[in-house]
């Protein structure tokens, strides 16, 4: 469903313990204008009805009953403002977008508390070309109570990276109760590769009780889906036989415990610990048997396989009585390390100089850590007779980034297919300090009227001092109408990744290189420091309920960002290879000139995004019938190019391409239309959502005339028309603790439209990966069984 269901929800602050969510439930359409919001507000008696931002609440409940495997795609399927790639969030790297911006400007939080990014950056070109998100799928959905999505510009509030949104997750404090669940269920057949993409999902999740007064829930998920592909004819070979246009093979184990309990009378101290483990295998394209006949006589087929841990733990203490303070003291320290290994592939140089080549190869490892230390104090006062809400406190960052480097045969002498390893040059360890402090107060002027003031002041070690401001206002115009509106300015200073990263990607015909920006290789094509992005957004809506127990919200935005930070220059060819060596790299013999790039990361763009997003929900009640929660989301979405930067040479940083990767790669509008009806035992989910028009630029592959193949110049212009894609579900409570039920999404198998064949890539890329929408896997059918205790 639409977010509009809650389950229980606990305000963080409070001490209270939330009773467990019905199974079923049936909070009803329209509990989310009652619930006690903590995102975009530091007043803790704030309800979502009464917030001067957008706000979604999403129930755990929700969320499962999506079908969804993780909690990305869920929240795609949940949310018209949020999408992700068609593919799914299943590569090495997975983000989410809100608003049409890139995963970079999207905060998660998790509990309130800012959450660590991922360690590998996203490198190939497209519009999250450079993204280093927060992997929402190392996240368990049982440990889930419920999710706010705001959907506002809050870097006053929280800092860096709040442009487009916040997402915060709020997990289960439930003292007592256990669930167990287990999920399976594949994509239609797929009689080219003899496979259905099979998954499976075992959760469990439970609480107990610390006392009088505290409490200990632990969840748990493991989860495990194959490798599905989807492809068209090798131009190289005729045949349908390359498995790399697909989603990866994957399994996941992820662990969250959350603990809470009062020590003395006033202070209570809690705690979480998260780990997720994932091993992900990713085809890469296929070599044919005449690269190595020695010793792959029937042609081979490189992977890249990661292995990936993420962990975080946090501690704190609050209290209501420190000089009338709230106050709420955490540490926060959490990483994300994958380490990267070639698989199946073969160095063809060092072959030729030693007659012998490793098959399998380390080649490269990143580690990104974030420690964050908070201290919140809050206060509510009395100025000239009108209730002030008063919130102060500082933060402080520590940010590492490290970067290891292959073993010597995945790099040398050009490096192993597909994916050579990062050279010693490549290599490197970084760090950074962020001091923070912020004021925010809530007046109400009048009873009906109230306007937050918030301000922020950061620091950081490599770019300087930064300010950020924010007016969010709300105007009860009566009990079933209220207006309201923000403007705000926000900041997203580099990532540790965006300044030191290099990579180089090899394909059967050219090589790709992303070029540290600090580099002499980047320099040489006219690399410029980083700046941060900046960013001013103006939003207005209207809050109401024209009929009784109908809900409907209507809110207008406008976001203009300055030097988006963006995968620039258009560099091909000779001067390409030239940088390349710059690094230490020897690129492999017999490379089309022209499919050789090089890149660095530039605030190359300033951009305006331009919206609306409207909201309704009710319920039926039918009587002996039972009862019908609908509920309806809009967003549409505009990009538009305000300013294009150069490089230091006078070249513009992006291309045609570059740009439409920035204005039209994500649906000018998505719309998601919901049905939930409940009949005694019984339960029925129907979901309806429409991806508007996206349309890419796409490059001229090898079936297209020679004069366009591989140009920067020249792009092909394709068209994903709009399509709809309908969800179903059927539940049935076998007794009041076990619920068994049958679903699929996108019921009718319905896939992204088909490039032409001058734009697939040796003819087996179908679709446009730089889009975001409908996934290449199509439907996807399911069982689930879940018992309570």
């Amino acid at each position: 469903m639409l977010p509009f269901v809650v389950g229980s929800i606990q305000a963080l602050g409070t001490g209270a313990f939330a009773a467990p969510a019905p199974a079923d439930d049936t909070t009803g359409a329209g509990a989310l204008s009652e619930q006690v919001i903590v995102t975009g507000t530091r007043d803790w008696q704030r309800t979502a009805r009464d917030s001067n931002s957008p706000i979604d609440i999403i129930s755990g409940e929700t969320l499962r009953q999506t079908g969804a495997l993780n909690l990305s795609d869920a929240l795609t399927r949940t949310d018209p403002s949020v999408n992700s790639s068609i593919l799914g969030g299943s590569g090495l790297v997975s983000g989410i977008r809100m608003r049409g911006l890139s995963p970079n400007e999207v905060l998660v939080l998790i509990d309130g508390k800012r959450r660590h990014t991922s360690g590998v950056i996203a490198t190939y070109n497209g519009p999250e070309h450079g993204s280093t998100p927060v992997d929402l799928d190392l996240i368990p959905v049982s440990a889930i109570d419920h999710v706010e999505v705001l959907r506002d510009g809050a870097a006053a509030m929280y800092g860096s990276d709040a442009i487009a949104g916040v997402i915060n997750v709020i997990l289960k404090k439930n003292p007592q109760g256990m669930t167990l669940s287990a999920q399976t269920g594949a994509a239609p057949f797929n009689s080219l590769y003899n496979q259905q993409g099979w998954g499976a999902q075992i959760n469990a999740d439970g609480g107990w009780s610390l006392g009088d007064d505290g409490y200990l829930h632990v969840s748990g998920q493991v989860y495990h889906a194959d490798h599905y592909a989807t492809g068209g004819v090798d131009y190289r070979s005729g045949l349908q036989d390359d498995e790399n246009f697909g989603l990866p093979e994957q399994t996941r184990e992820t662990l969250a415990i959350n603990a809470g309990k009062t020590i003395v009378p006033g202070i209570d101290a809690y705690g979480l610990i998260t780990y997720g483990h994932r091993h992900i295998q990713l085809y890469e394209t296929n070599r044919l048997p005449n690269i190595l006949p020695e010793i792959y006589p029937y042609g081979f087929e490189p992977s890249q396989v990661n292995e990936e841990n993420d962990y975080s733990a946090t501690l704190g203490l609050k209290g209501e009585n420190l000089f009338g303070l709230h106050w709420d003291l955490s540490t926060t320290y959490g990483a994300d390390e994958s380490r990267l290994s070639t698989i199946n592939t073969a160095n063809l140089s060092y072959y030729a100089a030693y007659g012998y080549t490793p098959t399998t190869v380390f080649a490269e490892a990143y580690r990104n850590a974030q420690w964050t230390n908070n201290l919140d104090l809050s206060r509510q006062v009395s100025v000239l007779g009108k209730p002030v809400q008063v919130s102060f406190g500082a933060e402080h960052r520590l940010e590492t980034y490290d970067i290891t480097s292959g073993s010597p045969a995945s790099y040398l002498l050009g490096g192993v297919q597909a994916a050579p390893g990062l050279t010693p040059q490549s290599a490197g360890s970084w760090s950074r300090d962020v001091w923070a402090g912020y004021i925010d107060t809530d007046i109400h002027p009048t009873r009906r009227w109230d306007v937050d003031l918030a301000g922020r002041f950061e620091h950081y070690t490599d770019f300087g001092n930064t300010e950020t401001g924010k007016l969010s206002t709300r105007y009860e115009i009566s009990p079933r109408l209220a207006l309201r509106g923000t403007i705000s300015n926000g900041f997203r200073a580099p990532t540790l990744a965006e300044e030191n990263f290099s990579s180089l990607s090899v394909t059967p015909t050219g090589a790709s290189g992303s070029l540290a920006v600090s580099s002499p290789a980047a320099r040489s094509l006219g690399a410029l420091p980083l700046k941060p992005e900046r960013s001013t957004s103006v939003s207005g809506g209207i809050v109401m309920e024209p009929i009784r127990r109908v809900h409907v919200t209507v809110d207008a935005y406008q976001i203009n960002i300055r030097d988006r930070i963006v995968g620039g220059g258009n560099y091909v060819g000779a001067v390409a290879e030239d940088a390349i060596g710059l690094t230490g790299i020897a690129l492999p013999p017999n490379l089309v000139p022209n499919d050789v790039s090089a890149n660095y990361f530039s605030n190359g763009a300033s951009t305006r995004t331009q919206g609306l997003d409207i909201a309704a929900d009710t319920r039926s009640h039918l009587g002996h019938y039972g009862s019908i929660d609908w509920s309806a989301g809009i967003d549409l979405n505009r990009t538009t190019l305000h300013h294009l930067a150069s490089d230091a040479n006078g070249n513009p940083l992006l291309n045609a391409q570059g740009i439409s990767y920035l204005t039209s790669s994500v649906p000018r509008s998505k719309i998601i239309l919901d049905a939930h009806w409940i009949l005694g035992r019984w339960d029925v989910n129907l979901r309806q959502t429409r991806y508007g028009e996206s349309t890419g630029l796409e490059t001229y592959q090898i079936a297209a005339p020679a004069a366009l193949r591989y140009s920067n110049v020249a792009f092909l212009e394709f068209k994903n028309t709009p399509r709809w894609l309908t969800d179903l579900e059927v539940g049935y409570r076998i007794t009041p603790r076990i619920r068994l039920s049958l679903g699929g999404n996108n019921i009718f198998d319905i896939r992204p439209r088909e490039l032409p064949e001058i734009a697939r890539y040796q003819g087996n890329s179908l679709y446009d990966i730089a889009v975001s929408g409908i996934p290449i896997y199509g439907g996807y059918y399911y069982g689930r069984a879940a018992v309570t205790f």
